[in-house]
This record gives structure tokens, sequence and C-alpha cells, in this order.
């Protein structure tokens, strides 16, 4: 004899519209007095009855609003388009690139609720081939935050992501700098270009890239100021930088730095050119006040930069244009600084690093030191240009 099903125990029926098994289950009401219905649907009996056990699951496991279609993709769109208010545009760029390239196509079709740490075990070591470390490091804190925020949403019950280990990756290139014969052969080999005056005053002061793109001629000071007590020669003040929030990379990095000569001559010659192009650009110009900046006065982003930069190394003897950044510029700095003698804590100084006893004493008592070391020794190696 056939057993009738209690009541509330739903039912098994054939929609003729959408030509589907439909399983139910009736779970009471909800505090409004609306009943709440759990549905399965399938092909089959059978598929429409699992479906509506793992429905079921996720309802025990107080998941009850998780779609079982809810995919690795849909969670890292989710987090791309909502997750990342108030980042640094450069990193809401960073992890946008690393989630479209590396994460969505390999695991984006997988459904969240069947994502396995095997399965990101496998993902990670299959990158770990080609990528190195640190971008593995990046990819798994992708994969991370998304599904952490998925879990938060209901949308699945755990984070598999967590349990995960980020792989040893693929060596990264280390950073390189330049021999004085380098580093002459590529100030010959610039010069005439648009980018001989960022070149020649970020290798002449260590400055990073992202301070000098950021860097605006009231903060640049080429007469100095002879009637200050003591008198300050030529300088520039490195306060800022493209960072959020215009900050350097630390408090510490703000410093005051003498020029060189050679820096002196080539940002009035940088002055002089960009009162042509100012001039030449008419209603298209763009007044940020920056030092360097494109032909209409806008900011420069890195990419420019390092494609300039690449293109004005072209020719330099010794030099393969396609192997060398712009802040190996700020290496070459610290690395011909360290040949010449400069003791580490000065060198520390100039470059605005925070690694020694003496940087954390100078920075508290000084507020506005105008740091000449590095443009006195930057003279003696890199003589003054002759005139033109």
């Amino acid at each position: 004899m056939t057993m009738r099903r209690s009541r509330g125990d739903g039912g098994l029926h054939w929609d003729e519209k959408r030509q589907r098994w439909i399983a139910t289950a009736n779970l009471g009401f909800d505090p409004s007095g609306k009943r709440i219905v759990k549905r399965g649907s399938g092909r089959t009996k059978t598929e429409a009855k699992n479906k509506l056990k793992e429905v079921m699951r996720d309802h025990d496991d107080g998941l009850a609003i998780a779609p079982t279609n809810y995919t690795v993709a849909d969670a890292v769109n989710d987090w791309l388009k909502y997750g990342l208010a108030g980042r640094d545009e450069s990193t809401v760029e960073t992890v946008t690139g690393l989630s479209r390239t590396h994460v969505i196509p390999s695991l984006g079709a997988r459904k969240l609720r069947d994502l396995s740490a095997e399965d990101v075990d496998r993902w990670l070591a299959v990158k770990a081939r080609t990528l190195s470390t640190r971008t593995l490091q990046g990819l798994h804190s992708c994969l991370n935050r998304s599904v952490k925020r998925a879990m938060a949403r209901d949308k699945v019950k755990r984070n598999v992501v967590e349990l995960c280990a980020v792989p040893a990756g693929r060596p990264g290139r280390p950073s390189k700098a330049l021999t004085l014969v380098q580093a002459e052969a590529v100030l010959k080999a610039a010069e005439g270009t648009s980018m001989y005056a960022y070149i020649v005053v970020a290798l002449l002061t260590g400055a990073r890239t992202e301070e000098l793109r950021a860097l605006t001629w009231d903060h640049v000071f080429l007469r100095g100021r002879p009637d200050a007590n003591p008198p300050q020669p030529p300088h520039i003040a490195v306060w800022r930088s493209v960072r959020r929030g215009g900050d350097t990379k630390t408090r510490k990095s703000r410093r005051t730095l003498a020029l060189p000569a050679r820096c002196v001559e080539v940002l009035w010659a940088q002055f002089e050119d960009q009162g042509w192009e100012r001039l030449a650009a008419g209603d298209s110009w763009e007044e940020n006040g920056l030092v360097f900046s494109s032909a209409v006065g806008k900011p420069l982003d890195a990419t420019n930069v390092r494609r300039a930069f690449r293109a004005a190394l072209k020719g330099a003897e010794g030099i393969d244009a396609a192997e060398w950044t712009p802040r190996e510029l700020r290496h070459s700095f610290v690395s011909l600084l360290s040949d010449s003698g400069v003791p580490l804590e000065e060198i520390s100084r100039l470059v605005g690093h925070s690694g020694t006893a003496v940087t954390e004493e100078v920075y508290r008592k000084q507020i506005r030191p105008v740091i000449q070391t590095g443009a006195v020794v930057m003279d003696g190696i890199f003589k003054r240009a002759p005139e033109r």
C-alpha cells in the first residue's frame, strides 16, 4: 500500500511550460506569515529530487538565499564591482587584471559551492610554473577575498581558499643598477628626448618614479633660497606622490633634496620646453603644474613613463633597453653613492628609507632639512654638462 506524504512534505510534478520536473518542500511560515517553499528542478525525477536536497542542505546550514548556480566568476565579479570601494585606482587596476587574466578563465565556470581546496591547490600549482611567488600571492588574495565576500552574503558555507597555501613560484626578475659607464651611456642616449630631464633627475636624486610623476613646479626651487638662514641651495621638495591621497610611500619619505648642477640645468630647460608645449597645445592644455607631463599637461602614468624611458635608452652602448625600468635609476643612485663611499645612513636619508636609527632621529627633529650630500657627490661623479 502506497504511503501518503505527510502534510508539508511537498511534492513532485511535471512543469509542461519548462519541460522539467519540479520537486517542492514546504518549510512552514516566515515571520510575516508567508509560506516558505523550496524548489528543485531537473529533467528527471531523480535530478529534481537531488536538486531539492541541495537546496534543503543550504537551508539547514543557514544559507537560505544561496543560488545553486552561483559560480566563482559571479563571486569574483561581485567583489571587483562592490568590494573595492575606496581603494587606490592602481590597486583596482592591478587586481582586476589578475582576476580577469588568471582567476576567471581558470576557475570562473566552477560552481562556488563545489569549489574545493584541491581545485585551488591544483590551480595554484599550475600557475606556479610560469608566475612569480608575489603574483601567486596576489591571485590567492583575489580569490580569497572574493569567496570571503560571498560567504558573508550567504552564497557559500565556507571559504576553502583560506585552507590553501601559496606555493613558491618562479624567481622574480632582480632589480639592477647601472654602473658609472652605463649611466653615462644612458644620459648620452637620452639627451634630446622628452625623457632626458626625467632620467637625469631620477638618476641624480634617487627619487621614486611615483614621486617624480607627482612633482610640481611649486616644489622646485631652482634658484634656492640664498636669503635663508642658513642659505639654501637649489632643491626640490619630495613631499608628494601619485599614491592615494597624494602622500609619499611613508611619512619618512618626505624629504627636501639639494639638486646637483646638472639637474638644475635640465630643469631650467624643461621649464622652457614646457612653456613652448603649453603654447602649442593652446586650449587643449590641461594645467596641473606638473614638472613632468604629457604634451598637453596631463599626468603621466607608469606605462607612459616606462615606454618613453625604454625608447630613450635605445642606442645606449652596452644597454638593452627592454631589460631596464625607470625604478632602477633609483637603485643606480644608491649603488653609485655607495661606490663613492657615502655612509649607508646618509644614503638612507637621501632615498627616504626608514631602516636605521639615524634616519629615525633625523626625521623626528628636522622639519625641512635640505640634504646636500647627494648633490655634492653627484656633481663629482657627473661633471657639469657642456653649455648648449
